[in-house]
């Protein structure tokens, strides 16, 4: 074993206390900081300890690749979180998704999965699967015939993120989950936008939970990871067989960050949802901005089940500028504090442009069907002050107007 069981009652702490105390490891020395343990290998008393470690019948670490002190922490600490029986982290979160996806199959097998995905998570359905003999077909996430059309003999995973990457629809998870568990199939979510403190996929009937730990978990734009959660038999079963086997762990280093940002996660999503909801606001009243999408506003085409499945709005919103690309980057150049990058989750506020970014790599045509448009751009909302932000993005959109580039 290379993962210390939970610490006796440390699932009775409330999420606030378990983001600080839980999956806690302290050396004889007693730090009140977790200890970083940067290694890659462990010595053993003799050839016979390594040996029984190896076989696992001596619980412990055996190799940086396998597990590490301080890697275990962070997995634990989300675990807890979570409210999952394990969890496995990795070096980024597409590697937890690929993970969580090739290590479900094989070949002959069939994924289903929503059309509404990040770009790199749509490359792995529907151009990486194939190449190794796994079918896949997309579907409308929000449409559940599609769904349950989908579905074959064969399907052995159904894969989804809600909200979606950009235009933050929201799908009925606990629907889509007993579609697919009536088949047998494995259910698994992408939470990164909700967060593991707006939505917990598995009380909704999910099967595993992926992160990319780079995003709100981090928050500070710091570093790289990755996570998956899940039952105890799926996370060390085939998926962690997978991953000792082909090896992208997160570095101890990076999991020491992620381990100390957890103990603020609550705080800044929160702040930031919060934030972002009055500046959802405040766009959906400007002149120039055609369309904004946010799941915590009455208006979201899906607000019934945002308030079912969500305890927050999160701290995304995609909003269109009329006047299409030319607009959309004349405004972004006119900002002043808020940041152009692809990044999310970050303490300071980030903007993008999906049709040449995170999207780019789609047929326009596709773009169009996901409702990504060339005046979209997808708003980060970090911890300044929101009248800051306001103003900024007030600033940026007076001078479109001067200069007339937002007109219809």
């Amino acid at each position: 074993m290379n993962h210390p069981p939970a610490k006796r009652g440390a699932r009775a702490y409330r999420p606030a206390t378990q983001l600080v105390h839980g999956g806690g490891t302290r050396s004889p020395f007693g730090e009140t900081s977790e200890a970083l343990y940067l290694t890659q290998g462990y010595v053993f008393d003799s050839m016979e300890a390594c040996e029984a470690r190896f076989k696992g019948d001596d619980p412990g670490f055996v190799y940086s690749r396998y597990g590490n002190p301080t890697v275990a922490m962070f997995e634990e600490r989300m675990a807890l979180l979570e409210g999952a029986e394990a969890a496995r982290a990795t070096a980024t979160g597409m590697a937890a998704v690929t993970a969580s996806l090739m290590s479900q199959v094989k070949a002959g097998d069939h994924v289903v999965a929503a059309r509404a995905l990040f770009g790199a998570c749509r490359y792995i359905v529907e151009d990486l699967l194939p190449r190794f003999g796994v079918a896949s077909t997309l579907v409308d996430g929000a449409d559940l015939s599609e769904w349950r059309a989908a579905m074959r003999p064969e399907t052995k995973v159904v894969f989804l993120e809600s909200p979606t990457n950009p235009c933050l629809d929201v799908y009925d998870i606990e629907a889509i989950a007993a579609i697919a568990h009536r088949s047998g199939t494995l259910v698994v979510i992408d939470n990164v936008f909700a967060t593991p403190i707006l939505q917990k996929p598995l009380t909704l009937g999910a099967d595993l939970v992926v992160y990319s730990a780079t995003k709100h978990i981090d928050g500070g734009g710091r570093c790289l990871g990755g996570v998956i959660l899940g039952r105890k038999e799926l996370i060390e079963g085939d998926l962690q067989q997978f991953l000792r086997q082909t090896g992208p762990a997160l570095s101890p280093f990076n999991a020491w960050v992620l381990l100390k940002a957890l103990e603020t996660l609550s705080l800044r999503v929160e702040q930031q949802s919060r934030s972002a909801a009055r500046i959802a606001d405040f766009l959906s009243d400007h002149p120039l901005v055609s369309l904004v999408r946010y799941p915590g506003r009455a208006d979201h085409p899906h607000a019934a089940l945002v308030k079912r499945q969500m305890s927050g709005g999160g701290t995304l919103i995609a909003f269109e500028i009329a006047g299409g690309k030319p607009a959309a980057f004349a405004f972004a150049r006119e900002l002043q504090l808020i940041k152009i990058s692809s990044n999310l989750g970050d303490a300071k506020s980030l903007i993008t442009h999906p049709a040449t970014t995170t999207h780019q790599r789609l047929t326009p045509e596709a773009r169009a069907a996901l409702g990504v448009s060339e005046g979209m751009v997808r708003l980060s909302v970090g911890l300044e002050d929101p009248d800051d932000l306001i103003e900024d993005l007030a600033g940026a959109l007076g001078v479109l107007d001067q200069q007339g580039l937002a007109a219809e």
